[in-house]
């Protein structure tokens, strides 16, 4: 596991990039072994491929792209089983995060 520095967070991608690509495909495995494989692909290729990993105060969090659900096409979902399934996908990511990066919560 690498040493987090916060500082070199800024620059995540030339730094953290192996990182941060194995937090985000853990949280996608997790999440597409549990939810409806088509909306979680939708997901990960159309609303995360825009995100943006931040960490502030100890705390990782996940920036999403403006409406999340309007950029999701080829499935049907409804807009509150949408929400609530990116709501856990998020949280998963940042779960993820923590672990990949030894921070603890």
């Amino acid at each position: 596991m690498t040493e987090f520095d916060p500082e070199k967070f800024e620059d995540k991608y030339a730094n953290y990039f192996n990182e941060l690509q194995r937090a985000y495909k853990n949280a996608f495995e997790h999440m597409n072994e549990r939810y409806d494989s088509e909306l979680i692909h939708a997901i990960d290729q159309q609303v995360l491929n825009e995100s943006e990993p931040q960490y502030e105060d100890g705390e990782f969090a996940v920036d999403l792209p403006e409406n999340p659900y309007d950029r999701v096409q080829g499935v049907i979902v409804e807009e509150e089983r949408f929400e609530e399934i990116l709501d856990v996908y998020v949280e998963r990511i940042e779960r993820e995060l923590h672990r990949v990066f030894g921070v603890e919560r």
